[in-house]
Order: C-alpha cells, then structure tokens, then sequence
C-alpha cells in the first residue's frame, strides 16, 4: 500500500473519530429541550425554569470552553476529550435521577461541563493528526456529524418517551457517550497528541500573550454574532414561519429541517472552497452576504407561502458553505503552541451567543413581531461579516510583518 494510501487511512480514521464525538456533544445540547414536554409537568415548571436549565448550560460551557483550552495546551487533547465524553454520560445519569429542580440543574451543569471541552480538543487534534490538504474537508466533516447530532436528538429522546418515559429517555441517552468514549479508547493511538511544547514564558511572551491579538478577539465577536442568530432559527423559526405566512406547523418544521439538511450540503462544498483557498474570510463573507440578504427576504412576509421553504434551505446551505473556511480562518489566527487556547476562547463566543439568542428573540416573539425575528438573524449575520473581514486583514497583516 503506498504512503498516499495509508495517509488517507489515517486522515479518514481521526476526522470519523473526532466527528462522532463532536456529534454526541451536539446530541447533548437538547437533552433537556427534546424533553420539556415531559419535564414541565413532571416537575410544575414554568418555561422560564425550564430556560434556565438550558442557559446554564451554555453559560458553563463557554466559561469552560475558555478554560478548557489552556488544558489542552497543557496536558494534550486526547485526555481532555475522553473527559469531556465521560462528563456528558455522568449528566445523563443524574438527569435521569433527578428528584428536583435542583437535580435537573446539577445535571445541566455537568452536561456543560462535558460539552466544554470538544472545540479546543477537536480542533487540536484535528490540526495535530491531519494532514494539510485534507484539513479542510475534516473541518466539513466535523460541522456535518455535529448537525447530525442536532438533528437525532430530539427524534432518540421524545421517541423514548413517548413510550417509555423521560427517565428512560435519559438512561438510554447515557449510553452513546459510553458507545463512543469505548471506541475512541480502542483508537486512541490515532488520537494520539503531539508532544507539550514547553518554550519558555520570555520568548512566548507568556501564556495569555495570544489574548492581545486583535485577530483572535475579532474571531469570539464572529461567532458571538453568528450563534446569536443561530440561536433565533433554532428557538423561533418555525414558529415565525407559521405566523408571517400562515403555514401549517408541519411545513413550517419541514422549512426548519430544510435549513439543517441544505447546512450540511453546504459544509460538503464549504470544505472544497476552503481547500482550495486562502481568503477564507472573503468565502466567509460572501456566503453570509447571501444568507443574510435572503433572511430579509424572509422577514417582509410579503411572498407567496411555498417560498418559505426553500428560503429557509438556501439561507442554511449558505451558513454551511461558511463553516469549513470560518474555521480555517481562525486556524490561521492562532499563534503556534496555542491551538487549544485560542479554540477555546473563540467557541466561548458560540455557547455565550447560542445562550443570549433565545432570550434576545424571545422578546421580539412576545412583542408580536416575528418578521423581526429573520431581520434580527439578517443584522447579525451582517455584523459577523465586519469581524471575519476584520480577522483576515489581521492575520494578513501579521503574516507580512513576521515575513
């Protein structure tokens, strides 16, 4: 077999690998919404508890992100990603377990205790163990499995329930991580980290030195911004939908699926615009221009009732074919020996906007303006485009000078 060959192999070993694991994460992430149907009456919560519950998920897990990064750096990714794997399982156990509301909160913050660590150690690993020219296309990979854990988690858990209760739900959720946790100890050797680069303080010019480049806080702002929007489709779309064009939920929901199925078409191409690319924040740009400029479309309300849905796909395949090349973006922004730490800052900006969002649009629902909730999704989307821009004149800019 030549070496072509077995680099192949072992591209495609650790992107499958560090895929599944970013999926169970995404899985994660509605463990508690899939099932507030059941937990709502179970416990006599009102719906603002119950968004508590989510909120400090994702609270912990961008302080964590943060945090978790520097760990990386410091101990390797492999370990801290077979924590993270194990944390989500444990949550799922207490969850299960829960006798109140202090029960499901404990579970909640140990779910975004788990979910803290897999952008940085992915991302770490991924750069580490890939080889460059396939580097893009594990990228594409890693946001498409993520969608898929998106996608199963609410038809797994309320499928379960419905027959067997929430409980049930919640233990049989357990066992993915304890699934996927087994097979990545089985291959931890294509996990394996490169060894701990130790330079000394003085020549780094310290450990948080990469926090004074302007690239990486312009990066946490990008995806701040665009999970902030991410944020009002996931929560308020379909029912946005319904009310703007009168359509029935079920095709309302069938336009959110659309969007979730056309992002992961998208990321498929993103990473063959990414490979073959060194602008990624130009192929950034211009993919949110046109997600943006459709959102608006969306938001008048004034097109026939069938355009909802195709609106809907277009504006995800768009925000997928952004993904490969956003993360590449920031790939290039981070210093050497910093990976890690700078990941985690960044997708710290992803679970603060995935937390802000659904606050943010609840509010413009409750005033009775859905079209404001697409044109909300428009103006962040633009804003995100002013900080990718602003991250690759800095990154140019930085490559010149050190040249």
């Amino acid at each position: 077999m030549s070496t072509d060959d077995n680099t192949l192999r072992q591209d495609a070993r650790v992107i499958g690998l560090v895929g599944l694991a970013h999926g169970t994460s995404h899985f994660y992430h509605l463990i508690l919404a899939a099932l507030i149907p059941w937990l709502k009456p179970a416990f006599g919560l009102s719906y603002t508890e119950l968004g508590l519950l989510m909120t400090a998920f994702f609270v912990v897990s961008g302080i964590g992100q943060a945090m978790a990064g520097f760990v990386v750096d410091r101990f390797g990714a492999r370990a801290v990603l077979f924590f993270g794997i194990t944390m989500l399982g444990v949550s799922a156990l207490v969850l299960s377990g829960a006798g109140s509301y202090a029960g499901l909160m404990l579970g909640a913050l140990l779910a975004g205790t788990g979910n803290a660590v897999f952008h940085p150690a992915d991302y770490t690993i991924l750069n580490q163990r890939v080889s460059p020219a396939r580097l893009a296309h594990g990228f594409s990979v890693h946001g498409i499995v993520g969608n898929i854990g998106w996608a199963a988690a609410p038809v797994f858990l309320t499928a379960i329930a419905a027959t067997q209760g929430w409980r049930a739900a919640l233990l049989s959720a357990a066992a993915l991580p304890v699934a996927v946790l087994a097979l990545l100890v089985l291959n931890r050797h294509a996990l394996r980290p490169d060894p701990i680069a130790r330079p000394s303080a003085a020549a780094q010019g310290g450990t948080l030195a990469f926090l004074k480049l302007r690239a990486v806080w312009l990066c946490f702002c990008f995806f701040l911004l665009t999970a902030i929007a991410l944020g009002g489709i996931q929560s308020f779309a379909t029912i946005s939908l319904e009310s703007l064009y009168g359509i029935s939920h079920a095709l309302a929901t069938s336009s959110y699926t659309a969007y979730m199925l056309a992002s992961a078409l998208g990321m498929v191409a993103g990473g063959f615009l990414g490979a073959g690319s060194q602008q990624h924040d130009r192929t950034v740009a211009l993919a949110f221009s046109v997600a943006a400029l459709l959102a608006l479309v969306l938001a008048a309300g004034a097109g026939p009732a069938w355009m909802a849905l195709p609106l809907m796909g277009l504006i995800g395949l768009c925000s997928g074919v952004a993904g490969p090349s956003r993360d590449l973006m920031i790939r290039a922004a981070a210093p050497a020996g910093a990976t890690g730490r700078v990941y985690g800052v960044v997708y710290s900006g992803l679970d603060s906007g995935l937390a802000i969002g659904p606050l943010l649009f609840g509010l413009v629902m409750d005033a009775g303006r859905p079209g404001w909730v697409f044109a909300g999704v428009a103006l962040f989307q633009a804003l995100a485009i002013a900080t990718a821009v602003g991250v690759g004149g800095s990154t140019r800019a930085r490559r010149l000078s050190a040249a």
